[in-house]
């Protein structure tokens, strides 16, 4: 396995990052994650777009968009797989040991693993912790993941593949790595970003491509929507078909089935929308 690592391709056993690089220290870093279908990236574009607004939140500077591209290009060129996920990370670069950063830059690293389909429907449970819609990383996607690996550990210990998270208000926000969509009487709706969610990728397209709404939604709602799914780039559109004890039978529902068949098309016709 290939990486690119601060300005080239190095084999992944021997690549090296400091031990006092400030992502690995005090979480200090932003991250993408995309799809990639033989060696081709999806929506690479809103990507890097959201990649540079996150190092602005986070005080970092923008990673060069080109040199970003060039470092895709040639993972993805190293390391042929049918269906791959592909990471661009970015950190504060080697710096104290404190939130001090320090200056000698950057690092900037993309990796490729290999992934595979999800399935069709899974179950998701709710964890009693919260997003705080107020906080500093709010809407950012940042290295800082630990809440999500605990909340995750959860729902696998439930037998559940994600953990929805409600807000410091009681609406519903997001998953650890998704957005989260509820059926309503035939409308499809999903928290606004001032939720505290992220604002997903596919999450974005999803709602452009089928007229969801953006709508503040209380957490209970989970307890009577008609249907529920996740976005995410590497779920796409991915229904519900449990939540914490809610069974919702025939998942996907029609109206999930519908926007699965439309995100699935659109993104075919286009990989970088």
């Amino acid at each position: 396995m290939r990486i690119w690592l601060d300005g080239g391709l190095r084999d992944a056993e021997t690549a090296r990052v400091s031990a006092f690089d400030h992502g690995l220290t005090v979480g200090d870093g932003i991250f993408e994650t995309l799809k990639a279908v033989d060696g081709r990236p999806f929506a690479l574009t809103r990507h890097l777009d959201r990649l540079a607004r996150s190092a602005r939140g986070l005080g970092l500077p923008e990673p060069d968009p080109d040199e970003v591209r060039r470092a895709c290009a040639a993972v993805l060129a190293a390391n042929p797989m049918p269906l791959g996920r592909l990471r661009i990370t970015c950190t504060g670069g080697h710096g104290p040991l404190g939130s001090d950063r320090g200056a000698h830059g950057p690092t900037l690293m993309v990796a490729l693993g290999p992934t595979a389909r999800r399935p069709d429907t899974t179950a998701v449970i709710t964890v009693p912790w919260t997003r705080n819609e107020r906080g500093a990383l709010t809407g950012l996607k940042t290295t800082s993941y630990a809440e999500n690996v605990v909340a995750l550990a959860r729902a696998r210990e439930h037998g559940a593949t994600e953990a929805l998270f409600g807000n410091t208000a009681d609406r519903l926000c997001e998953g650890t790595g998704s957005n989260v969509f509820v059926v309503l009487d035939g409308e499809i709706h999903t928290p606004p970003v001032a939720s505290g969610c992220l604002p997903g990728i596919t999450r974005a397209l999803t709602v452009e491509w089928t007229g969801a709404r953006e709508t503040d939604l209380p957490l209970d709602v989970l307890e009577r929507a008609d249907e529920i799914f996740l976005t995410s780039t590497l779920r796409d559109v991915q229904a519900v078909h449990r939540v914490d004890g809610r069974e919702l039978p025939g998942a996907p529902g029609p109206v999930t089935a519908k926007a699965l068949r439309v995100f699935t098309e659109r993104a075919a016709d286009d990989l970088d929308p």
